[in-house]
């Protein structure tokens, strides 16, 4: 398995986890009288799973498993697999961080950092396009 794949899935399994831990939280809030601010960790859990996990794991997976872009460069660009690898996750911390800011903090800075984030990780959706797009072929 390639490096790239494995950071891609092992990171995958990370969010997941954090994902998860994140869901106990905002669940057991009221039981555990935890400040209602939590409730600015919803759209966090959402991401987490979606982007982080589900996404995350499908960029890996596609990266490793689809059909060969050519015999020089079976899995396209390694280079831009990796930048995709790094916009990706930077987008979607600057986001963990951001949106409960955001949500005790309106306006500002916060505000531009979400949308930062939101950017890179469209960035990081365009490049996975681009180098997996050649790779969608018959055999």
């Amino acid at each position: 398995m390639p490096r790239l794949v494995r950071w891609f899935i092992k990171s995958s399994l990370l969010y997941l986890v954090a994902a998860l831990l994140v869901g106990v939280v905002l669940a057991g809030r009221s039981l555990l009288n935890l400040p209602a601010g939590l409730t600015a960790l919803g759209p966090v859990y959402v991401h987490l799973f979606m982007v982080g996990w589900v996404t995350q794991l499908i960029f890996g997976v596609v990266y490793w498993m689809f059909p060969k872009y050519s015999w020089e460069r079976p899995r396209g660009s390694e280079a831009l697999g990796w930048a995709t690898y790094g916009l990706l996750n930077g987008g979607l911390l600057l986001r963990a961080v951001a949106e409960p800011l955001q949500a005790a903090h309106p306006g500002g800075t916060w505000g531009w950092l979400l949308a930062l984030s939101a950017l890179l990780q469209w960035l990081a959706g365009l490049g996975f396009v681009l180098n997996s797009w050649g790779r969608v072929k018959e055999r």
